[in-house]
């Protein structure tokens, strides 16, 4: 005789993360995309408030940039929060390292070009 099971019953679902964990390290990491959200909506009034104003470019950098924090947490969550918690956890500190580096070259090419964002 074979060691197979042939019973109908499905297999265990694998244990689900507690909801707690789960909110507990994206609140955490949600913190940190939230202060580079609020810089750039900060920059971006204040370059908006220059006499020059900004032009089409320069609007287009500065909602980008207070967009796309936004968007790599929405993935980093959707991508993670079922994975164990680990795994979650180096999910969301990969996406904020990549917030990070995109933050920094906004603010290298703003810096360098400011006269070709400007009205």
């Amino acid at each position: 005789m074979s060691d197979v099971n042939t019973s109908s019953t499905p297999a265990p679902a694998p244990h689900a993360n507690p909801t707690w964990l789960t909110a507990t390290i994206a609140g955490a990491f949600g913190l940190f995309y939230a202060y580079s959200v609020w810089n750039a909506i900060g920059n971006l009034v204040q370059a908006a408030q220059l006499p020059t104003g900004l032009n089409a470019l320069g609007w287009f950098i500065w909602i980008f940039a207070t967009a796309f924090p936004i968007l790599i947490f929405a993935v980093g969550f959707a991508l993670g929060r079922r994975r164990p918690p680990h795994h979650f956890f180096l999910i969301m500190l990969t996406g904020l390292a990549l917030v990070a580096v995109f933050w920094l070259n906004v603010v290298a090419y703003t810096a360098l070009n400011t006269p070709d964002l400007l009205g």
